[in-house]
């Protein structure tokens, strides 16, 4: 495994590849990773109150960060949810450990899923942004399963500086992430 981690290696070059191939003058133009949004749902946690605190726990475990509570907008009777209830946790990763964690998540986590064939092209939102869902917490290597009192899935969101769909999966391929090979 090389010693140079992710960051340095978009600066030295990603960065250059990427504003060569799209005909940028400037190297600060090209798109870039701007931060990575970790979420996990917990509508269990209207009832009871140490789910958020073992998800919180777990999520921190992750991400490296605390994690910061989700509160409903709006009420909505048919969910029994009221505005202001806990419903879920968010981390935004900024900087080196974001690189850390896109790093993380490369190298150790997707090979880890079960019959991973590469992630779906379907994620990308139209703004240049990915989006996947892990449905299982303990593909992590840091939680222990011995711990875990329920699996939760995250979805984890690559907000990227690109504008487009194409120039955001350019980006996310030299940054090395494994999508799946597109069907003929």
């Amino acid at each position: 495994m090389s010693n140079i981690n992710l960051k340095e290696k978009y600066q030295k070059t990603i960065a250059p590849q990427i504003a060569k191939d799209l005909g940028l003058k400037n190297l600060l133009a090209a798109p870039k990773l701007e931060k990575i949004v970790v979420n996990m749902g917990l509508k269990e946690a209207m009832d009871d109150k140490k789910v958020l605190e073992s998800a919180s726990g777990d999520l921190a475990v992750i991400t490296g960060q605390k994690p910061k509570i989700a509160k409903a907008r709006r009420s909505i009777a048919g969910f029994k949810l009221r505005a202001g209830q806990p419903i879920g946790l968010v981390v935004t990763l900024r900087g080196q450990r974001m690189y850390d964690f896109l790093e993380k998540l490369i190298k150790i986590v997707l090979p880890r899923l079960r019959d991973f064939q590469g992630i779906s092209l379907a994620g990308f939102d139209g703004q240049g942004n990915y989006s996947l869902g892990i449905t299982e917490q303990i593909v992590f290597p840091e939680i222990d399963y011995a711990k875990v009192d329920k699996v939760r899935g995250l979805e984890i969101t690559l907000v990227t500086k690109a504008k487009t769909d194409e120039v955001a999966k350019k980006l996310l391929v030299l940054l090395g992430l494994p999508f799946e090979k597109e069907k003929e």
